[in-house]
């Protein structure tokens, strides 16, 4: 089940303006609030909040200086508004407060929905018979997401439709490189080689972002996804991208603290999908005849979370980061991007 603590420290805030501005706009909130913090995300601070027999889940920027274009929970909001009537399952967006004044930053409230987290792919907190309908409900899912269509659901201006790709590098690298603690050679091989790589095809689905078994709500005893969580990165973008940082654990090890990854690990043990058997239901799902260039796109989302965990690194130094374990995660931005330009020189 979900990782509930109390607040962190540098994620205090004013609760009883947090009351005063909810008591009239959501059930429950004239009798008092309470708040725990979820752990398990890097990013936006995450927040249980119970009021008056409801339950509901607040999630708002952090504090301190942020990096640009990050923490984009207004973002979230509008996307998860807008696939509330999709095949897509996502929580119910009960409201966005975008004045800072109110907790100190801008946030919104959404639904909680019971279930399960499982962050780690091997899937070790549930039932070995469950594993393998949980991987085909992923794949399921994100075949879902992509085929929603962007422009009937009110999301035409969600983002560019064309060169998301060539976007996405000049973005992540610049955060990056606004997050710079240390060199880390790989990072700037694959600054160079991803811009002079990039597939000529160009495709344009909703895409998640950081679509991942820690962001799916499983359903409480069956291998269902209840909702898909943490839309920070969602824009308009390529459905390769989505799909490759999916199977990002096929590639890389087990054993390695603040790396959840499938090699060497036994499978068919685990009775988990190999990546071939995973592609395949998705491709199904979606009509899809191939996946071409697939090391580009898995080389480029290594690179992708290789410069956010930089970030989580950099927040982590400054105090300001969202989860306690943000030092140990942020330290393993280099081991991602090695792994990454591995895989673009495999061709």
């Amino acid at each position: 089940m979900p990782d509930l603590v109390d607040v962190l420290p540098a994620h205090r805030f004013d609760t009883e303006a947090l009351q005063t501005y909810l008591q009239d706009r959501l059930p429950g909130c004239e009798e008092g609030v309470q708040l725990r913090q979820f752990q398990g995300g890097q990013s936006n601070p995450t927040f249980l909040l119970e009021a008056g027999g409801h339950r509901y889940v607040l999630r708002k920027k952090p504090p301190g200086n942020l990096l640009p274009s990050a923490h984009q929970i207004e973002r979230e909001y509008r996307v998860i508004s807008a696939l509330a009537d999709t095949e897509v399952p996502v929580p119910r967006a009960r409201l966005l407060c975008e004045d800072s004044e109110v907790i100190g930053t801008p946030f919104y409230v959404m639904d909680y929905v019971e279930g399960r987290v499982c962050p780690h792919p091997e899937l070790a907190e549930i039932e070995s018979h469950q594993r393998r309908p949980v991987y085909m409900a992923m794949a399921d899912t994100l075949a879902r997401l992509h085929q929603v269509d962007w422009r009937a659901v009110g999301l035409d201006d969600f983002g560019r439709p064309e060169h998301y790709v060539a976007r996405q590098i000049k973005r992540w690298g610049g955060q990056y490189e606004a997050s710079r603690t240390d060199e880390i050679p790989a990072m700037e091989r694959l600054i160079r080689w991803l811009p002079d790589n990039i597939p000529e095809e160009e495709e344009t689905t909703i895409a998640h972002g950081d679509f991942r078994l820690g962001n799916l709500l499983l359903h409480p005893e069956q291998p269902t996804v209840v909702a898909v969580l943490d839309w920070e990165l969602s824009t308009l973008g390529h459905p390769l991208a989505d799909l490759a940082y999916c199977c990002m654990p096929y590639h890389l090890p087990t054993g390695i603290e603040g790396i959840r990854g499938l090699i060497g690990q036994d499978l068919t043990a685990l009775d988990i999908p190999g990546e071939s058997e995973f592609l395949q239901a998705y491709c199904q799902r979606t009509g899809r005849q191939d996946i071409p260039h697939w090391h580009f796109y898995l080389a480029f989302s290594l690179f992708r979370i290789a410069a956010i965990l930089q970030g989580v690194y950099a927040r982590a130094l400054q105090g300001n980061a969202s989860n306690r374990d943000a030092l140990d995660v942020g330290r393993r931005a280099g081991l991602l991007a090695e792994v990454g330009w591995s895989l673009a020189q495999s061709g």
